[in-house]
């Protein structure tokens, strides 16, 4: 593995102790010879989810999108943001923004605080200390005070901004479960704060918690 990397049999031993830590590579028995891990897998698995979830979470998200009367989304992780991969508008006259395809905050959307309480402790870490940008007068900013919410978020499965992103603007997210049990995405609901109203929050999550286990459950997620 040296010789075909062009690096030194201690740097390959690094590498692939690493890997092995990872259980993406594992002894085959014969010391000096390796294998693929079953951590492989759970790669290959986490991939496959997110090619699977615009196709399993549309008629998800239609019906959510008539039960609430606001346009639904599905965001993913992407490079420290929240990306919308799919957005379903109510059946009304009034439809809300058009997410699709873009990227906002973690700390200032519903969908981004799920993402970001079920993150890894490094990404977590990372973001908590970063400059956390004031977009509006409601706007988490202080590390503590977002920690604190984050926590909050784990504990009832679903997260939620009162005019955080833009004045006037609500939403709510939930978690949405890989055949793994990784969170790999969030499905949320957005709308103008005069009809999403922060009073409704709980009622609300109550239909996305249960949209959003079902979605996990087209993905292999029984938990």
């Amino acid at each position: 593995m040296a010789a075909e990397l062009g690096v030194h049999k201690s740097t390959a031993f690094r590498v692939i102790s690493a890997l092995e830590n990872g259980s993406l590579v594992e002894q085959d028995g014969e010391r000096g010879k390796y294998r693929l891990g079953l951590g492989v897998l759970r790669l290959a698995a986490a991939t496959a989810a997110r090619l699977e979830l615009p196709t399993e979470s549309r008629s998800v998200c239609r019906r959510l999108a008539t039960e609430l009367g606001e346009a639904v989304d599905v965001a993913i992780l992407d490079s420290g943001e929240a990306t919308s991969i799919l957005q379903e508008y109510a059946p009304s006259a009034i439809t809300g923004r058009n997410w699709l395809g873009q990227r906002t905050p973690l700390h200032a959307t519903a969908s981004g605080k799920i993402l970001l309480a079920c993150t890894d402790p490094v990404t977590l870490k990372k973001v908590l200390a970063s400059q956390l940008h004031r977009y509006t007068s409601h706007t988490v900013t202080k590390p503590t005070l977002l920690k604190a919410e984050l926590a909050k978020v784990r504990e009832q499965g679903w997260a939620s901004t009162a005019e955080e992103l833009e004045i006037g603007l609500n939403a709510i997210a939930a978690p949405v479960h890989d055949g793994t049990g990784e969170v790999v995405a969030a499905v949320g609901v957005s709308g103008p704060a005069y009809r999403l109203t922060a009073e409704s929050f709980p009622a609300v999550a109550v239909h996305l918690v249960e949209g959003a286990r079902e979605i996990s459950a087209r993905l292999g997620h029984f938990g």
